[in-house]
């Protein structure tokens, strides 16, 4: 996984094959997320929570916040307690 903020998004690939992404819009500190997707033609279970997690973990070690518009990512977070500590509540 890797974030690629040129194109606004997170990235997971396999080699030079993208796998999924994970979009965002940043407002300084405070990643948007709107969109979450993965290749339905991999086969390969789980992919989109490995994304987000990664994302989330990037996120959270340079000291990011988060708004969750993206259902996949709010899903992940209800699923995953220990990361609403990043969600910006209010109107951010």
């Amino acid at each position: 996984m890797s974030d690629a903020p040129d194109d606004d998004r997170y990235e997971i690939r396999d080699g030079d094959r993208l796998l999924g992404i994970a979009a965002y819009h940043r407002r300084g500190d405070v990643l948007v997320f709107t969109h979450t997707e993965v290749n339905p033609d991999e086969g390969r279970s789980g992919l989109g929570s490995t994304l987000v997690r990664a994302a989330l973990d990037d996120v959270r070690a340079k000291g990011g916040k988060i708004i969750a518009q993206c259902p996949f990512v709010r899903g992940w977070i209800e699923r995953h307690p220990d990361y609403a500590d990043l969600v910006l509540h209010g109107d951010g």
